[in-house]
């Protein structure tokens, strides 16, 4: 795990877009995986400033982390909407290379299982963007989450609905049940970037960055990532022990190293 703390949200999101950007160029065809909420913003405005000046997504495809249960097709707060939205609009990724899980389903299992088998089917995600939620989830995978866990639906925890309240009118319309990439399903992408910004994800950082491996901090299971980037402004960075020696190792990184 490589712990990367900066000024702020832009500093953040260029970084994380110079390694999407790398990964893009490599290989063009690269499988993206694409989260919501405000962290990944700056990466994806980053990208769309990137793409006006000719970097081309045409031959890629993204899998989103995850989808509300309920919303009628098209709600401006599904997954998907906020994905076409904030990103996908904005770039040359063809709309059928754009895929969710499909929170509006008969058969919840069977949907979640197909999803599963689309990812495979593309190869596999060459890189996953994260938040991580102030009790240390990691897309919807609240604690007590299982570190094998599969795409499946979850039952949303109070905390994260007040904090995603934000997003709705009220509280009441925030659904109570989501689709949702398994912590399994997440750790098996070859590069993860995760972002967090703020005070208010100090404990969270600190919990899974520093503390033990448990399933009540869902994102600690990242320790054991082969290469994970966890990219901090200073006040996500607060509560770390270990804060200069991460900014040291950062600073004194090997160019060759990349991101």
């Amino acid at each position: 795990m490589e712990v990367v703390i900066l000024g702020g949200s832009k500093q953040l999101g260029r970084l994380a877009a110079d390694a999407i950007e790398d990964l893009v160029r490599r290989k063009p065809d690269a499988v993206l995986g694409l989260a919501t909420g405000s962290s990944p913003l700056p990466v994806y405005d980053e990208l769309a400033a990137r793409h006006a000046q000719g970097l081309d997504f045409s031959r890629t495809s993204a899998f989103t982390l995850d989808e509300y249960v309920g919303l009628p097709a098209g709600h401006p707060e599904s997954y998907r909407e906020v994905i076409r939205r904030e990103f996908t609009s904005r770039v040359n990724i063809a709309p059928e290379n754009v895929h969710g899980p499909d929170g509006a389903a008969a058969d919840i299992p069977a949907a979640c299982a197909a999803y599963e088998e689309a990812i495979r089917s593309a190869g596999g995600v060459d890189l996953q963007l994260l938040g991580v939620g102030t009790d240390g989830h990691i897309a919807f995978n609240e604690p007590g989450s299982s570190f094998a866990s599969r795409t499946r639906i979850k039952s949303l925890i109070e905390q994260t609905r007040r904090d995603n309240a934000r997003f709705f009118h009220s509280l009441a319309e925030v659904p109570h049940h989501v689709l949702t990439q398994g912590l399994g399903t997440i750790m098996d992408a070859r590069h993860v970037i995760l972002l967090a910004t703020g005070a208010q994800k100090a404990q969270a950082v600190r919990d899974f960055v520093e503390g033990p491996v448990a399933a009540i901090c869902p994102a600690s299971v990242l320790q054991f990532h082969p290469h994970a980037t966890i990219l901090l402004d200073e006040a996500a960075a607060s509560a770390l022990r270990l804060a200069d020696f991460y900014r040291h190792t950062y600073d004194h990184k090997p160019a060759w190293q990349g991101l």
